[in-house]
């Protein structure tokens, strides 16, 4: 009698390699997360989009978001407490550019929405935003008292 090793985990990646070379889309590179088809579907990617840099210091919070292509009237920002939402949309081509005229097509379009936690609360009424060449900067200035506060240590 012979005994048969099965593994449930290796036997559905080898399941989905298989259909993506099926479907051609074995190309990983050209495909990589967060960069796919299905970027703005609802539950999937969209959730990635658009990349951030965070930072912060003393007295602020940075967020610097990539996001290029953006219609400038979707573009939204809200903050409540240490949430920070990031909303807005990519137009897909024009009407005016023919279906079978178009060779390759790489850039997602639709609409996304974008929330993030900050470690404390931000005085939402001082909060800026600007749009510049595709790059979304905010600056969230911090609550007076959730900023650090310097304590004198006595000695003797």
């Amino acid at each position: 009698m012979n005994f048969v090793s099965f593994d449930i985990l290796d036997e559905m990646e080898r399941m989905r390699r298989e259909i993506d070379r099926i479907l051609g889309e074995d190309r990983a590179s050209s495909w990589t997360f967060p960069y796919s088809r299905i970027s703005f579907l609802p539950g999937r990617a969209h959730r990635a989009y658009p990349l951030m840099n965070i930072g912060e210091d003393h007295d602020n919070f940075y967020v610097d978001a990539l996001a290029p292509g953006l219609d400038r009237d979707t573009l939204g920002v809200s903050v409540t407490g240490d949430q920070l939402s990031i909303r807005g949309e990519k137009k897909p081509l024009p009407k005016s550019v023919k279906s079978e005229l178009v060779h390759r097509s790489e850039r997602s379009a639709g609409q996304f929405s974008r929330t993030l936690s900050l470690s404390s609360s931000v005085d939402s009424s001082k909060v800026q935003a600007t749009y510049v060449d595709g790059v979304l900067k905010i600056v969230l200035p911090k609550m007076e008292a959730a900023k650090p506060k310097k304590i004198a240590v006595k000695v003797g």
